[in-house]
């Protein structure tokens, strides 16, 4: 779910463009779920391989991190650990969830409607181990590192930025802020066009950018009152929120009152969570900083063509064509920083 902060935020659109030469921070997982529920088939199927394995999450990173290499960005990819318990209900939510749009979805194929059984195919995905090993192996194959956090990836993914290994944190998620992100990065892992729910129009999905010390100054408040902001609104750790409190009034709130123990009208719910718990989990997060330097390394051609199109029933053309491609743009990038030399 994560914290709802867009009415008051402001993200800055931008284009892909803009990051090259940055070093992104990416929420794995994040990335991993917008690409099982958007690359899909017709009927709001996965892609699968030839043993009816799904493919969808390796095309997404396989693609989409050429992409992002060719424009001279560089990824790091950040994957959960071990959830706090806090977040237990919320994660039993997503479950609960999931298997009422399986339902759904069932019940959409039955009665012949494509368009509404693949809306809800979109909120049934879920990972699997062997696709977290395929995520592992198919960045080691092109070349981007990847850390396992020991607890949530937005948090790690957040440390990087304030120790300077990243630039940015890439998720859609606005926790990242919350966990002292320098910079936001949203709409990244899938760009273009998307279908508005229930409706035939579609819009345009472009990158946006948060930046954290802007924000703040905008909204004239602290990162810690951000936290505190995020709690009355909901976060994984109490996803309810509270009552009647969106976004702007949050913030007024705490602009008013500095801080959650302070707003009287609710003190009586305020009882009913660890509070300050959840603002640890933000503020002083279990976090794993590298040990050794982050490198990137040139894609391994023939592995990846055996690993996608030997064993995942990629198109080998396809997949060759993109490898052309990427290595074209850097054999001309070396050529040109030689010539200042």
């Amino acid at each position: 779910m994560g914290v709802n902060l867009r009415n008051i935020v402001n993200p800055l659109k931008i284009h892909l463009q803009q990051l090259a030469g940055r070093t992104i921070a990416v929420d794995a997982y994040n990335a991993l779920y917008q690409f099982l529920s958007i690359i899909r088939g017709e009927r709001g199927n996965y892609l699968m391989d030839k043993d009816g394995r799904v493919t969808s999450h390796l095309s997404g990173l396989f693609y989409r991190n050429i992409n992002l290499l060719e424009m001279d960005i560089k990824p790091i990819y950040i994957l959960d650990g071990k959830p706090p318990a806090l977040k237990a209900i919320e994660i039993e939510r997503r479950r609960a969830a999931k298997q009422e749009a399986v339902k759904l979805y069932i019940e959409s194929m039955a009665k012949g409607d494509l368009e509404e059984a693949r809306k809800y195919a979109q909120s049934t995905s879920h990972l699997k181990d062997y696709m977290i090993d395929d995520t592992k192996r198919i960045l080691e194959l092109l070349g981007i590192p990847w850390i396992e956090a020991p607890s949530e990836g937005e948090a790690t993914a957040s440390y990087l930025t304030k120790i300077n290994i990243a630039t940015d944190v890439v998720s859609q998620d606005f926790d990242a802020l919350l966990f002292g992100a320098k910079r936001l990065v949203r709409n990244v892992a899938v760009t273009g066009k998307r279908k508005l729910p229930g409706k035939r129009v579609y819009v345009d999905i472009t990158p946006e950018e948060i930046v954290l010390e802007k924000t703040l100054d905008h909204l004239g408040v602290t990162h810690e009152q951000l936290v505190d902001i995020g709690i009355l609104l909901g976060t994984d750790f109490n996803p309810d929120g509270f009552r009647r409190i969106g976004p702007t009034t949050a913030l007024k709130y705490i602009q008013k009152f500095s801080c959650l123990e302070k707003v009287d009208n609710i003190k009586e719910e305020l009882l009913k969570i660890d509070y300050p718990t959840i603002r640890k989990i933000f503020l002083e997060p279990e976090v794993i900083k590298p040990k050794k330097e982050v490198k990137w390394n040139r894609p391994d051609r023939e592995k990846i063509i055996a690993f996608l199109s030997g064993e995942r029933s990629f198109s080998e053309d396809r997949v060759n064509r993109a490898l052309d491609k990427l290595e074209k743009v850097e054999n001309e990038r070396s050529e040109n920083l030689e010539k200042w030399f």
